[in-house]
């Protein structure tokens, strides 16, 4: 489950499978980054569509319920939280599942039956979710640190339940991102920066990537304890904080520029929106910039394509996951090492 404008920033979930191999591998996603991308190419299948792209779309190898903004709580940036993207998938399931099994008794139409998921393979997939950054976000901007804090336990309860339904609808194979260093943002340092004692060495907000740390201390937990709770589901949980915090903190020595410079969109004492330019003194901002497989941030809140590509990267291949195994055996691992 997650959230389509994040790009790496976190909020999605999808299901994707491998439909010419006997050990299936579907993914369900939410989220239109550019790691969903480069997940559906580790995985050698094509990119998943759109849930509501239901007009000659095929399903045959996943399904993505991404939505910019979305959150696990309402309200929140978007109307599609992860209430509302649970009840899709249930709805898709039920709905394709139903067609699968009509089309199956008429050998006439083999085309449209070649576009649907099979309804075993909803247990063979790969279940990917990356949500909860915008629950937080959402929160320092309208509420306090302490407020933002102190909802935690309710977001990653509402996340545990989403998972027991899943788990009950068969989904067995999950593969988890905590949530990413919300005070690396550069939005969040030009808007923090002035506070002082605010800023780390890496020059990112330190209450708010304390807000993140302590999120994915508790969803850590959560993990461990569905890992009990639900004895027939695999769970792998990724480290995406420390794999984006590490892209910052070397960010001059893997040849990017200044982390909080970002390359659509301007700061200039206001905000101006990337796709938007304003003239102030007969000087026009907010174009893009000349260069920007050079910066991490593409435009204040989502990272660059370059930096997306780095970090999807590392994630996939096991570096930061717990147990550490690649996203090509995520159906597979036999043990649990948390």
């Amino acid at each position: 489950m997650a959230d389509a404008s994040n790009s790496m920033n976190g909020d999605f979930m999808s299901f994707s499978y491998h439909a010419t191999s006997q050990n299936f591998k579907t993914v369900i996603k939410i989220s239109l980054s550019s790691t969903q991308f480069k997940v559906a190419e580790n995985l050698k299948l094509p990119y998943l569509s759109a849930y509501l792209d239901s007009v000659g779309t095929s399903f045959r190898h996943g399904a993505n319920f991404a939505t910019g903004g979305s959150s696990v709580r309402p309200p929140g940036y978007s109307p599609f939280n992860l209430g509302v993207q649970i009840s899709q998938f249930i709805q898709f399931k039920s709905r394709t599942t139903s067609l699968y099994n009509q089309l199956s008794l008429n050998r006439r139409i083999p085309l449209s039956i070649s576009n649907l998921p099979r309804p075993a393979e909803f247990s063979q997939a790969l279940y990917t979710i990356d949500i909860g950054q915008n629950d937080l976000g959402h929160g320092f901007q309208y509420t306090t640190e302490n407020q933002v804090r102190a909802s935690i336990p309710n977001i990653i309860g509402q996340l545990s339940q989403a998972i027991h339904t899943l788990y009950k609808e068969g989904a067995r194979y999950f593969w988890i991102h905590n949530t990413g260093p919300l005070g690396c943002l550069p939005y969040t340092v030009l808007y923090d920066k002035l506070k002082p004692g605010n800023l780390d060495k890496n020059g990112c907000v330190k209450p708010q990537n304390g807000v993140a740390m302590e999120f994915n201390r508790q969803l850590k937990n959560k993990i461990s304890q569905l890992r009990t709770q639900l004895p027939f589901a695999k769970f792998t949980y990724v480290d995406v904080y420390s794999a984006k915090y590490a892209l910052i903190s070397n960010a001059k020595n893997l040849g990017f520029v200044d982390p909080v410079n970002f390359c659509c969109g301007s700061f200039y004492g206001y905000h101006i929106n990337c796709g938007k330019k304003a003239v102030v003194n007969g000087t026009v901002y907010g174009n893009p910039c000349n260069h920007p497989s050079r910066h991490i941030s593409w435009d204040g809140i989502h990272y660059s394509e370059t930096a997306n590509m780095w970090i999807a990267e590392r994630i996939l291949n096991g570096s930061y996951s717990d147990p550490p195994v690649p996203i090509r055996d995520a159906c597979h691992h036999q043990r649990n090492m948390s």
